[in-house]
């Protein structure tokens, strides 16, 4: 076979071609779309009001033009940075998720990938060897301005046990915490005093530390690599069953929390957004098929002039098709109310 016959492998890196310092720059940008905005919600059901009704959006922030879903602003950004990370068993949690400004339809995301901190998983007979990789997202619109900066842990594969590199990072040091000046940042120059004029119903006044919702009607898990190619996610497991050791597609993770956030708003109908994720941990695999419930839990709420944060804690399960059930999301998201 001469040079020019010879196939360049087209994939992801293996856990043990990563180092620390590592940036991955080259996904390509997004405009968003009202194309991508449907299709989005046509997939997970969005149910945010000032995502959904134009008319109200252009009242509240007094520009015509549309907000983008904060879900998918969250999902494209994971998307643009899985260039490290095609080659993922799993992703294991978020950390620190904060939008810092709410993006519009016309808007262009760009997102950087660093690696910061690397650990090998110890051996384990029978499995092939695995390692994790921390990483720190960094996603800017058009104009450089910042959207999103958080942390997400990928479990990736080694090559072979002698290939191991030995590293052994803290991961624990990725802190949860939250830069209490900036989670206000995204609904800045909305006026929430007319949202909750125009909008009937419970609004923050009726939302207490303690109140539990439990979401009876289950969400079946559909058209998982649709989201996948929408959002420009290169994870093989997500769109190939044979690139998972489980012999099945995984459901992107993402998609799980898009759900579950369509249950946020099911139980807090008049949430105005999502404008942080404390935490992100996902439990267990979901496969297309499943069907999905979440409890909702209020666990503070911080009242302000302009607006009021309320904490959420989301715990998702998995129906499968065999009956058996499962847990596979523990999402603490911090909303907006008015």
């Amino acid at each position: 076979m001469t040079a020019t016959e010879a196939s360049i492998p087209v994939s992801g890196p293996y856990y043990e071609d990563l180092h620390k310092g590592q940036v991955f720059a080259e996904a390509p940008g997004l405009t968003l779309t009202d194309g991508h905005q449907a299709a989005h919600q046509a997939i997970l059901g969005d149910r945010l009001r000032l995502c959904l009704d134009h008319h109200l959006a252009g009242e509240v922030s007094g520009h015509p033009t549309r907000l983008a879903h904060p879900g998918l602003v969250c999902d494209v950004a994971i998307g643009q940075s899985t260039l490290p990370t095609g080659r993922v068993i799993g992703n294991l949690f978020y950390r620190g998720l904060v939008l810092r400004r709410w993006p519009r339809i016309g808007d262009t995301l760009r997102t950087t990938t660093e690696v910061v901190a690397l650990r090998d998983n110890a051996s384990r007979p029978g499995r092939n060897p695995t390692g994790l990789a921390a990483l720190r997202v960094l996603t800017v619109d058009h104009d450089g301005r910042p959207v999103l900066d958080y942390h997400r842990c990928a479990m990736l594969p080694m090559r072979s046990e002698e290939a191991r590199p030995g590293h052994s990072d803290d991961l624990n040091l990725i802190s949860a915490e939250l830069d209490s000046d900036r989670l206000l940042d995204s609904v800045s120059d909305l006026d929430l005093a007319l949202y909750r004029a125009r909008v009937p119903g419970p609004h923050a006044q009726d939302v207490e530390p303690g109140q539990r919702y439990r979401v009876e009607t289950g969400d079946s898990v559909t058209c998982a690599p649709e989201l996948v190619r929408l959002s420009l996610n290169l994870a093989a497991a997500h769109s190939d069953p044979t690139a998972s050791d489980r012999g099945r597609r995984l459901v992107y993770g993402g998609h799980t929390i898009g759900l579950a956030l369509q249950h946020v708003t099911r139980a807090l109908p008049n949430l105005v957004t999502v404008a942080a994720w404390r935490s992100c941990d996902h439990l267990g695999p979901v496969f297309e098929g499943d069907v999905l419930h979440s409890t909702v839990s209020v666990e503070a709420k911080e009242g302000g002039q302009r607006a009021t944060l309320v904490e959420l804690r989301v715990l998702t399960t998995a129906t499968r098709e065999d009956g058996t059930t499962a847990d596979v999301l523990d999402w603490r998201p911090i909303g907006v109310m008015a």
